[in-house]
């Protein structure tokens, strides 16, 4: 059977009225009722999301997440161990294939905020230049990685570095750039160890432009007696 369709007087007019087949009904009811159910699982759906932001956003269970990442852990122990008078013995590297200039220097480290942070006293020479310079080192607990930032008498800017740790979270691998005089930037790559608690080491890394990576600076720090 096939659709009728027919025109009937209506109001000085026609009005088309369309006789659907029993077929044609019971898709027609399928078609609605899918509908319906579509638009109330879509509906559903927003609420159980909608109620989920609220509970996140609860004040009491916010507070409490907040103070559980304000706890130090494991990472910060680490800093607390370091605290302490240093000397150090740095090597730099100008030029690839060519000898180091080496200089010595000394660091003072002591603990911020209750554990929270390390702060890092640096005295020594570079490039030929007596310089200091200023380091605090943490650990986010929200994003799980280091975060440095250097000042030094070397420059105006702030030079910030993020990474991550190895299993035993002794060796710490760090990354950064900055940008360079006349554009660009110069990246940067670099390995802190923890050879054991009167030793440690710091290797950096860097590449300009893009180029090709070379070693540029080696420290070693012996805790003071």
């Amino acid at each position: 059977m096939t659709t009728n369709i027919k025109a009937i007087p209506f109001n000085n007019g026609t009005r088309t009225v369309t006789h659907y087949t029993l077929k044609e009904k019971t898709m027609r009811f399928i078609q609605h009722t899918l509908t319906g159910f579509f638009i109330l699982i879509v509906a559903s759906t927003a609420i159980a999301k909608e109620k989920k932001v609220e509970q996140h956003r609860d004040p009491q269970a916010m507070m409490e997440v907040y103070k559980k990442l304000a706890t130090p852990g494991e990472p910060h122990k680490l800093f607390a161990s370091l605290a302490g008078s240093w000397t150090t013995k740095t090597k730099e590297w100008m030029e690839p294939n060519k000898p180091p200039v080496e200089s010595a220097g000394s660091a003072e480290m002591k603990v911020l905020l209750d554990g929270r942070f390390l702060q890092q006293d640096v005295t020594g020479q570079m490039m030929g230049q007596p310089f200091s310079g200023l380091e605090i080192i943490g650990y986010d607990n929200l994003l799980k990685r280091y975060v440095t930032t250097w000042m030094s008498t070397m420059g105006t800017g702030i030079f910030m570095m993020e990474g991550t740790a190895s299993a035993d979270g002794k060796t710490i691998t760090l990354k950064g750039q900055h940008p360079e005089p006349g554009g660009g930037h110069m990246t940067h790559r670099a390995i802190w160890k923890i050879v054991d608690s009167n030793t440690q080491t710091f290797d950096m890394y860097g590449a300009h432009h893009g180029g090709k990576e070379m070693k540029m600076m080696e420290i070693t720090y012996t805790r003071m007696p």
